[in-house]
C-alpha cells in the first residue's frame, strides 16, 4: 500500500492530466476519492483536469477544422461514432458541444466532427471553455462526494462483518422456528 500511494504522490497529477485527454472520467474519480483522502489536492486536481480537457479538445477540434472529412477517412473506425456525433450536432447545435463532453463513445471524435462542421472557432472556443468547466467540477466533485459516500459504506460493512456471526445464528434459528412452525401447522 506504501508503494501505491507513493506512486499517487509521484505521478498522480501526470494521470490526472493524461485521463483527462481522454474519456478518462475513472482517473479523474479516484484522483479526486484520494483527494478526500488526503493524498492529493482537489483544487491542484481541478486545475490539471481542466486544463487537460480544454488543450486536447481544442487540439482535436483544430484537427478536424483544418483537416476535416480527410482525417476521419482516414480512419475508418471512427466512421460509426462520428456519424452519431455529427447526428447529434445538426439536431442540438450549442447543446451538443456543451455536453459531448458526457457522452461515453463518441468524446473523443466529437470535437473533430465539430470541426469538421464548420463551427467556426469564435463559437467553439467559448462554449469549449464553458463545457470545461463545467466537467471539470462535476467529475472532480462527484470523485469527492463518492469518496465520503465509500468511506461511509466500509466503514458500515465493518460494523456488519463485526455482527455477521449473531446475524448469521439469528437468520439460521428463525429459519429453523419457522419451518418447526409450518410443520406443526400442517399436521394438524
Amino acid at each position: 500500500m506504501d508503494h501505491f500511494i507513493e506512486f499517487v504522490h509521484n505521478w498522480g497529477y501526470v494521470a490526472v492530466l493524461l485521463g483527462s485527454m481522454v474519456e478518462g472520467e475513472s482517473v479523474i474519480l479516484t484522483a479526486s476519492f484520494l483527494a478526500y483522502k488526503g493524498h492529493l489536492s482537489i483544487f491542484k486536481i481541478m486545475i490539471v483536469a481542466f486544463c487537460g480537457t480544454l488543450f486536447a479538445d481544442q487540439a482535436l477540434y483544430h484537427l478536424g477544422h483544418y483537416y476535416g472529412p480527410d482525417f476521419l477517412e482516414r480512419f475508418p473506425k471512427m466512421k460509426k461514432r462520428s456519424t452519431k456525433a455529427f447526428k447529434l450536432l445538426r439536431k442540438w447545435d450549442v447543446w451538443y458541444i456543451l455536453i459531448f463532453r458526457f457522452i461515453y463513445g463518441i468524446r473523443i471524435v466529437s470535437p473533430i466532427v465539430i470541426g469538421t462542421a464548420g463551427i467556426p472557432p469564435w463559437r467553439f472556443i467559448p462554449l469549449n471553455f464553458i463545457s470545461a468547466v463545467v466537467w471539470t467540477i462535476v467529475s472532480c466533485g462527484l470523485g469527492f462526494l463518492f469518496g465520503e459516500i465509500i468511506e461511509h459504506v466500509l466503514h458500515s460493512f465493518h460494523l456488519i462483518q463485526k455482527y455477521f456471526l449473531f446475524i448469521l445464528i439469528g437468520i439460521i434459528c428463525l429459519g429453523i422456528l419457522i419451518t418447526a412452525y409450518l410443520r406443526r401447522k400442517k399436521k394438524s
